[in-house]
């Protein structure tokens, strides 16, 4: 059995099949992990979906920020940008079934014996992986309601509260959760989150900002996988922290990082797409 983790498939599907061939992945017996943001931009969302789907307990996978806003769009709350390439999925006769499937998917999955956690945009340093499971576990539970979009999407898209307390309302907890785990990129000093720099950190020039990696953390014991920040391109420079969003669909590569070999494969965009 081998463990693959993918990073934002963002609608490459014909890169990932390209990739799962590379590895001669085998649902029967493999793992494939994906670190989310599996919709827009990229030209087959539909088909990354129906996929992802079809592979049931063979894929583990959370929600990034931009499967939160297929949510939104579908629901009504937003309108599509037409950027994200999400007309022939909004279109589609299963969008309902898929909809109500990405509902049940969470903000965070456990690899545990090889102690891997795995999160879109990563793990506030302050959380251990007791916070971490109890606030995720928040959002899912708030997204299966029947009254989601009215009790949590409408509320989603406020750039705070920054700071983590245990004192926070309820909404405000759902909300750091999900900021936290599927927008954060750098942190101010004090910790709270900073929302608006996307800059690879050689071209940071803020100094009151820095990386949410390189703090220290509760989870330090554990290998961190996630994707969201493509400006990365795959490199951290710590080793148990693994970003795997190499900008596929923005013309670069998509990566798969096999756990057991510790090995990464890439597939590069494809020109004619």
């Amino acid at each position: 059995m081998a463990h693959y983790f993918v990073g934002d498939i963002q609608g490459c599907f014909a890169e990932l099949e390209l990739l799962l061939q590379k590895v001669g992945f085998n649902p029967s017996i493999d793992e494939l992990w994906a670190v989310g943001d599996m919709v827009a931009r990229g030209p087959d969302s539909l088909k990354t979906l129906r996929y992802l789907k079809s592979l049931e307990s063979s894929a583990k996978l959370v929600l990034g920020n931009h499967d939160l806003h297929l949510l939104a769009v579908q629901g009504k709350l937003k309108s599509a940008n037409p950027k994200d390439n999400l007309g022939e999925l909004l279109a589609a006769t299963d969008l309902n079934i898929l909809i109500s499937w990405l509902r049940e998917l969470p903000l965070v999955q456990f690899l545990p014996e090889y102690n891997i956690v795995m999160t879109h945009a990563g793990v506030p340093p302050q959380w251990d992986l007791t916070r971490l499971t109890i606030e995720a576990e928040q959002v899912s539970q708030a997204l299966k309601r029947s009254d989601y979009l009215e009790s949590l999407i409408a509320h989603m898209y406020i750039n705070g509260p920054a700071q983590w307390s245990e004192t926070l309302s309820d909404i405000d907890r759902l909300r750091y959760c999900i900021n936290g785990l599927t927008r954060m990129r750098y942190l101010h000093r004090d910790g709270s989150l900073e929302f608006d720099c996307k800059l690879p950190p050689q071209d940071n020039l803020n100094t009151n900002i820095t990386p949410w990696f390189t703090f220290k953390s509760a989870t330090s014991n554990q290998t961190k996988v996630f994707g969201h920040w493509a400006a990365l391109m795959g490199q951290t420079g710590v080793n148990d922290i693994k970003a795997l969003d190499t900008g596929c669909c923005w013309g670069e590569h998509l990566t798969l990082w096999q756990v057991e070999n510790n090995e990464k494969i890439t597939q590069t965009k494809l020109n004619s797409r």
